[in-house]
């Protein structure tokens, strides 16, 4: 009885092992002499190209086939170029997967131009759920969140719809932060280099883990004043530094509630990784499971903590709930949301 018991377990183990080792020997051929793109939705000098880099240099190793992995950039409408492209042109074989700011999957909830629904991603996880601030050089005289309550400050923001709009526009209006808001710089490389100038006096939506990597010597040395950070729950790094939250400058709840559910999402979705429309459901378990391997690597966190990012893994099933759960906020809330952050006159 006993051999029959060892016969019948090891035929169950053969059956179910089978179709795994098929399908990882599929992916193998597939994969193998391919190239794999992570399209980044900013420029060179972002967080998002931070992050995809490290990650780009380690995601072969763990896709059967062991595949080239390149890093390209599509900046512009904060994000929504990129997400247009991921819709309508990129290839739908498991060969690209993108990140893409938070911002560009609010453009359907908002009614842009860019019509993407970001539902309809595959999604594979995500690295990192991160703080974002304002901050302003040392010469500035706004150092603090009650400066900008009775001082000016000129600040620099890239597109409509990008994190440094959003959030300067949000703080001046639901918390009356005496900002003014400036358009058009094309990235944070060059929102840094404005402030150095002179130019502006500060930005906001930055990201606290981007800013730690880009300007770590600012950050030490204190030489840029970190104004406010967005969240929640307070950062405890942030905390430390004595950085306010928001929450006590905005008195009216609908504008609380607005700001907050911004911040709540762009934190969840944080540096998420999604694949286009479509992409075959063998793919996307295969980009996943290696995504996920990359995360727990023990070179790939040594490499991550060298450079000061946070890394924070994001199940899949996790990224895509965010996403539905944005796209069922009550509506006056949405419409609050679009007056602050300047989709309609205020």
């Amino acid at each position: 009885m006993q051999l029959r018991k060892s016969t019948a377990a090891a035929f169950l183990a053969a059956v179910t092992l089978t179709p795994v080792a098929s399908h990882r020997a599929g992916a193998a051929d597939y994969y193998a002499g391919k190239t794999v793109t992570i399209l980044v939705g900013t420029d060179e000098t972002g967080g998002y190209s931070i992050y995809s880099r490290v990650i780009a240099s380690y995601l072969g190793r763990y896709l059967p086939g062991t595949p080239a992995v390149i890093v390209r950039n599509m900046p512009g409408a904060g994000g929504s170029t990129a997400a247009s492209y991921m819709t309508q042109q990129a290839p739908r074989d498991g060969t690209i997967i993108a990140t893409i700011p938070a911002n560009a999957m609010m453009d359907r909830l908002f009614g842009r131009k860019v019509q993407v629904d970001p539902t309809r991603f595959g999604f594979i996880g995500g690295a990192e759920r991160g703080s974002r601030l304002c901050v302003t050089s040392a010469r500035s005289e706004v150092k603090t969140l009650e400066d900008a309550m009775t001082r000016k400050a000129i600040i620099g923001t890239t597109a409509q719809g990008s994190p440094t709009t959003d959030y300067a526009n949000a703080i001046k209006r639901a918390a009356g932060a005496k900002f003014d808001v400036v358009y058009g710089y094309s990235g944070p490389g060059a929102l840094y280099y404005a402030m150095e100038r002179g130019e502006i006096d500060g930005v906001c939506g930055i990201d606290w883990t981007a800013l730690k990597a880009q300007k770590p010597e600012a950050v030490r040395d204190k030489t840029m004043n970190i104004v406010v950070q967005f969240n929640e729950n307070p950062d405890p790094e942030l905390q430390a530094l004595g950085v306010p939250q928001p929450w006590s400058f905005i008195k009216d709840d609908l504008d609380r509630q607005a700001v907050l559910l911004m911040v709540n999402f762009q934190q969840a979705f944080g540096k998420a990784y999604i694949a286009p429309p479509q992409t075959p459901e063998d793919r996307l378990s295969t980009l996943r499971a290696a995504f996920a391997e990359v995360l727990q690597d023990k070179q790939f966190l040594a490499d991550a903590q060298k450079q000061q990012l946070d890394v924070h893994i994001v199940k899949a099933g996790d990224v895509e709930e965010t996403v539905l759960k944005l796209y069922r906020a009550p509506q006056p809330v949405v419409e609050r949301l679009k007056e602050l952050t300047g989709e309609q006159p205020k």
